[in-house]
């Protein structure tokens, strides 16, 4: 057995009657190979993993390849999150982004394509969710103490918070091909879909190599093609968010050719007086939300789509999540918090990947 770590979903391989509690407890993403005596011709599944983006990725795939040539596809994927890593990371100081993000305001800075690409698809997203994705929201997740600048335990002045609120506001961020230039000393954060574009990155590179069936995971975000050696299909486990010291199972999902996200705001948090402040900003108010919505699942063709909506639903709340989910026919799954507990939401098309 392999156990990886993770935030909001477990990663199962087969569906036992029972749930052993070390198992639950022991990490938010695990994975049973049961594959043991196969022989070496014989299909198999092969697992690399490691850590990216501040976080662990897991990738599987079903191979009938020589081990030979599973370990330069390792080496591919490495290098792969790497690159990834170096265009879009916060963190990194001379990363692309970084770069952009110190460009002065006025100037055109060219970009790679990739990041190029992830620009414009978060824009993308921001105008259809009305500005409930926004990645230049980063000034406000720093403000809070959720971003590279570190940990706070305060609430920020009102004067801070509308000083930080001018800088922000994704159509300050003009994109024309691969040129790139900001309005307003805007800092761009795509920690909300950095990940899931990560996931379709190695997903486009195992099928290049003519890998059909696998599972790819960084952070939580998923990606899942084809079927498993025994014919089944890859089951997730979303995480339950009843107990935030435990890690214990919501709901299974069966799922093949999607990409899945989950966004909760169970786990990152502060608290001042009694008063807890999620690490999911909005936009619009500048503060942390403050509605009944815990957790958002959303399946779509790619994962980087799943991860910007599930981040933008988050922000939205339960009804309007719900609403704008049913508007454009999205397959998405809510748990929210009521008086006695809580409460599942879903789609019609999300209920049909559900395991019973």
């Amino acid at each position: 057995m392999i156990l990886v770590a993770n935030t909001s979903m477990f990663v199962i391989m087969r569906q036992a009657k029972k749930w052993p509690a070390a198992l639950l407890l022991a990490t938010s993403v695990f994975v049973c190979l049961l594959l043991s005596g196969c022989e070496s011709e014989q299909p198999k599944i092969v697992s690399h993993q490691g850590m990216t983006m501040g976080t662990t990725f897991t990738v599987k795939w079903v191979s009938s390849q020589s081990p030979q040539s599973d370990t330069e596809l390792n080496k591919l994927i490495d290098n792969t999150l790497v690159d990834i890593n170096q265009s879009m990371s916060t963190y990194i100081p001379d990363s692309e982004l970084s770069i952009l993000n110190r460009t002065p305001a006025g100037e055109f800075l060219s970009v790679s394509e990739p990041l190029a690409h992830v620009l414009a698809l978060s824009k993308k997203i921001s105008v259809e969710t009305e500005g409930a994705f926004d990645n230049t929201v980063g000034p406000l997740v720093n403000l809070w103490g959720f971003g590279p600048d570190g940990r706070v335990v305060k609430m920020p002045l009102q004067s801070e918070l509308d000083s930080v609120r001018d800088r922000v506001g994704y159509d300050y961020v003009k994109i024309e091909g691969t040129q790139v230039v900001k309005q307003r000393q805007s800092y761009i954060d795509l920690s909300a879909i950095a990940k899931g574009y990560g996931v379709d990155v190695l997903a486009e590179l195992l099928e290049s190599h003519g890998i059909e069936n696998y599972l790819v995971e960084i952070g939580g975000e998923l990606r899942a093609r084809g079927l498993k050696p025994d014919g089944n299909e890859w089951r997730i486990a979303i995480e339950s968010p009843t107990n935030a010291a435990e890690r214990t199972i919501q709901r299974i999902i069966a799922v093949k050719n999607v990409g899945i996200a989950t966004s909760g705001d169970y786990r990152n948090y502060f608290e001042e007086e009694g008063v807890r402040f999620s690490h999911t900003i909005d936009p619009v108010t500048g503060k942390p939300i403050n509605h009944k919505l815990v957790s958002v699942t959303v399946l779509m063709p790619t994962c980087a789509e799943a991860d910007a909506l599930a981040t933008a639903m988050m922000v939205m709340g339960p009804d309007k999540a719900f609403q704008f989910a049913q508007a454009h026919k999205l397959n998405v799954f809510l748990i929210v918090k009521t008086d006695t507990g809580f409460e599942e939401k879903m789609t019609p098309g999300f209920n049909e990947f559900m395991v019973q």
